[in-house]
């Protein structure tokens, strides 16, 4: 996207905000929220390229407010004046007639404080035209399967209150498979606003020694506990279920929360564990959908010990809270789990005998309360011997409390840490991703 149609899109949505505060009745307030996307695809599959094109898309988000009543419209957002006016103002009327016949909302939240913020990351990403030969080239003999997605996204916020936001990213992520002949595989990210060809190719390095080592017999292995190594992209899928019934004020408040034990105070964590949202990064918009700003860093679990929950506006009123700028969901939007003491050259003599798992899949929470997690092994998994590898193990599942794998059974976090992006597509680009460290348990407990 050049700088003049960037410079486009943001005075066309400036003018619809400025139009709709003249527009808006003196009891009415209103939030509007733009998604806006110039992104490039190419999908490959079995090393060629299946699918490729490029995606200028944007929508808006307008949601009225009057009386303790809400209610919201979408509609496309074109960066053409005339256009996106015409789809507003239509909206509009059509929201004020549906509002009266809605109930009220005793915990509705209206729009309030004064924050503006304009951010513009910038990127050096892969010219589309070298795409497919830098992807491509290091792995040409390999089955290797996956979606590259590049490009600028916006997310805009402004409101009846003057609360005004435009967040620009340019980043790329690169989602792949490579499979062996024996229809094994190794899962891979790359990701971020600078593409690094050196870095990239230390990525497929790594995944050809990993297909070397699962083309070995599979070992299959009794249930029971083993010391197990977790690389950085399975601790991802574990951080990602502090949002779904963890990190949530509501969810505290509610009885719906894992980490409930942890905020009374009746369980502790490892003083080795350390949980932060770090927005510092630049991957994503610090507002939230009222335009409330977070923090630039907020410490969630520190030393073990739960310093915080995210908490929006709304929790806030309904339990006496104090907001901190969370999301509608009061879900995790950039999170970092800090490195620990274990370098990467010892985590195979540390782990000496058990299992070396790269990813998890199928995760849910078997006992809430008591942070039980479920789930199965995936990709390049392996049976350590020794401190060698010796076999890929058969697919197993999984059934333990976190209270336990970030608890008591803790041994080490590695002192490097990997960015694991989001790379959802549905709807729009996803933003953001975890900052994370592999880490070592001992007496992981494997049930099938």
């Amino acid at each position: 996207m050049s700088i003049e149609e960037l410079s486009t899109l943001e005075t066309s949505f400036n003018k619809l905000v400025e139009t709709l505060l003249a527009k808006k009745l003196d009891s009415e307030q209103f939030t509007i929220k733009l998604n806006c996307e110039r992104s490039y695809f190419t999908r490959f599959n079995n090393a060629k390229v299946r699918q490729t094109g490029s995606v200028a898309d944007g929508y808006v988000q307008l949601t009225l407010m009057d009386n303790q009543r809400s209610c919201y419209q979408e509609f496309t957002f074109t960066g053409n004046w005339e256009i996106d006016w015409k789809t507003a103002y239509n909206a509009l009327k059509e929201l004020r007639d549906e509002l009266p016949l809605l109930p009220q909302d005793p915990y509705l939240v209206f729009p309030s404080g004064n924050n503006t913020s304009r951010e513009i990351n910038t990127g050096n990403l892969l010219n589309p035209d070298l795409v497919i030969k830098s992807i491509l080239e290091p792995v040409a003999e390999l089955d290797f399967t996956g979606i590259y997605a590049s490009g600028i996204v916006i997310k805009g916020y402004a409101d009846s209150c003057g609360q005004k936001h435009w967040f620009v990213t340019d980043t790329f992520t690169l989602d792949y498979s490579i499979f062996s002949p024996e229809e094994q595989a190794v899962k891979g990210f790359f990701a971020g606003s600078e593409w690094n060809n050196q870095g990239y190719l230390a990525k497929i390095q790594d995944a050809k020694k990993q297909l070397e080592l699962l083309a070995r017999p599979a070992k299959k292995l009794d249930r029971g506990q083993y010391k197990t190594y977790f690389a950085p992209a399975a601790v991802a899928d574990l951080l990602s279920m502090m949002s779904w019934g963890g990190v949530s004020e509501a969810d505290i408040q509610q009885g719906n929360s894992s980490l409930a034990a942890l905020w009374r105070g009746e369980k502790q964590l490892s003083s080795l564990f350390n949980l932060k949202e770090n927005f510092q990064s630049g991957l994503v918009p610090r507002f939230n959908e009222l335009g409330e700003m977070a923090a630039p860093e907020l410490p969630i679990i520190t030393t073990g010990i739960l310093t915080n929950t995210l908490i929006n506006s709304r929790t806030a009123k309904e339990y006496s809270k104090v907001a901190n700028g969370a999301n509608s969901g009061e879900s995790l939007r950039s999170p970092e789990i800090c490195a620990g003491n274990l370098a990467f050259a010892d985590i195979l003599s540390r782990l000496e005998t058990g299992l070396y798992v790269s990813n998890l899949h199928y995760l849910n929470w078997s006992d809430l309360p008591n942070g039980r997690i479920t789930g199965m092994t995936r990709y390049a998994c392996f049976w350590v011997e020794n401190g060698e590898i010796v076999a890929p193990i058969e697919n197993l599942r999984f059934d333990e409390s976190l209270y336990q794998f970030w608890g008591d059974k803790l041994i080490d976090l590695t002192n490097f840490q990997e960015f694991i992006p989001e790379v959802g597509t549905y709807e729009s680009r996803h933003l953001g991703g975890c900052m994370v460290p592999g880490m070592l348990v001992e007496e992981f407990t494997y049930t099938l």
